[in-house]
C-alpha cells in the first residue's frame, strides 16, 4: 500500500509551493539558470500552486533570478556550515555541488518539515552534502535546536534568509538577526531578501497582498537602507539590483523590479560578511 504523505502545506507555508512552482517552470527551459529536477515533484505532492498563479505570473521571473543569486552567494562563501532559515521546499542540498565536508541545516515549521521529508523520500532524493532538517518555530528557541543538531557557532557559517523578513513584524526580524549574528563566527556570511516601503505600497502588489492575507501571510515590515540596517547587527553588506542580475544572466528585467515601471520601489537582495 502506498504510504500517505503528511498534510500538504497550508497558510503561509503555501508560499513555499509558489517558489517551488517557479523553479519547476524554469527547469523546463533549455537556457535555465539552475537545475532543480525535484521541484515539479514537490509541487505535485503539495497539490500544485494554481491557487497562487496570479502571484507567480507577477513575480515568477524575480523568483528565478533570486534563486540563482542566492545559489551563487552560498557556493561562493564555501563555508563549512550552511543554514537555510524558513527553508520551505528548498532543494539546494540536493542540486548544488557543495564543497566536500559541507553540512547544511534546514529550519522550518514541524508540519512543513514532515511533509517535505515524506515527499523527498518518495522522490528518491539524495542530498549532495550532510543535510539535517530541523523542525522548529522561529518564534521559539530555534538556536538551541540548531546547536543540538550539530551546528558549531565557533566555525564560519553561510546563512540564507530567503523571502522571510517581509512576513515578520519588525521586532521578530530584529530577534532573528540578533541570533543569527550571535551564532556567527568571524568570516560567516548572510544572504537575504527584503523590501522597502514603496514596494509594499505598489498598486501591482495589492492583489498579492489580498491573496496573502487569506493565507495568514501578511507582509509586516520593510527596510529603507539594508546596508545600514545590517551594519547595525555587525554585518558588512552589499546589495545587488535585479537590473544587474538580469544583465548578468541574459534575461529581461522582471517587471515588478524594473525602475522604469516601479519607480523607487525595491526588492533588496543583499549579501553580507560578519564583521563583529
Amino acid at each position: 500500500m502506498k504510504r500517505v504523505l503528511q498534510r500538504p502545506p497550508v497558510g503561509v507555508a503555501r508560499t513555499a509551493v509558489l517558489i517551488a512552482a517557479a523553479r519547476a517552470q524554469e527547469q523546463g527551459r533549455l537556457d535555465r539558470l539552475f537545475d532543480d529536477p525535484l521541484a515539479a515533484g514537490l509541487v505535485k505532492a503539495a497539490g500544485s500552486a494554481d491557487d497562487l498563479s496570479g502571484v507567480r505570473t507577477l513575480a515568477g521571473d524575480h523568483f528565478v533570478l533570486r534563486t540563482r543569486y542566492f545559489d551563487d552567494e552560498l557556493l561562493t562563501s564555501a563555508a563549512p556550515q550552511v543554514v537555510i532559515v524558513a527553508a520551505g521546499l528548498d532543494t539546494r542540498a540536493f542540486r548544488l555541488q557543495w564543497p566536500p565536508g559541507t553540512t547544511l541545516f534546514e529550519l522550518d515549521l514541524p508540519e512543513l518539515v514532515e511533509f517535505k521529508e515524506d515527499a523527498l523520500r518518495d522522490l528518491g532524493a539524495k542530498p549532495l552534502c550532510d543535510r539535517t532538517a530541523i523542525p522548529c518555530d522561529l518564534r521559539e528557541d530555534w538556536p538551541t535546536a540548531l546547536i543540538r543538531a550539530g551546528f558549531d557557532p565557533g566555525r564560519p557559517a553561510a546563512w540564507l534568509v530567503e523571502g522571510l523578513f517581509m512576513f515578520l513584524p519588525p521586532d521578530a526580524g530584529a530577534r532573528l538577526l540578533h541570533w543569527v549574528g550571535a551564532l556567527s563566527a568571524p568570516g560567516s556570511t548572510l544572504a537575504l531578501e527584503h523590501v522597502n516601503r514603496a514596494f509594499r505600497g505598489l498598486p501591482q502588489m495589492r492583489p498579492v497582498h489580498r491573496r496573502f492575507d487569506t493565507m495568514d501571510a501578511r507582509w509586516q515590515s520593510d527596510v529603507e537602507d539594508p546596508v545600514e540596517w545590517l551594519d547595525g547587527y555587525g554585518w558588512d553588506a552589499t546589495v545587488t539590483h535585479q537590473v544587474d542580475l538580469a544583465a548578468r544572466h541574459g534575461r529581461a528585467v522582471p517587471a515588478i523590479t524594473d525602475p522604469r515601471k516601479v519607480g523607487a520601489a525595491r526588492i533588496w537582495l543583499a549579501s553580507a560578511v560578519r564583521t563583529g
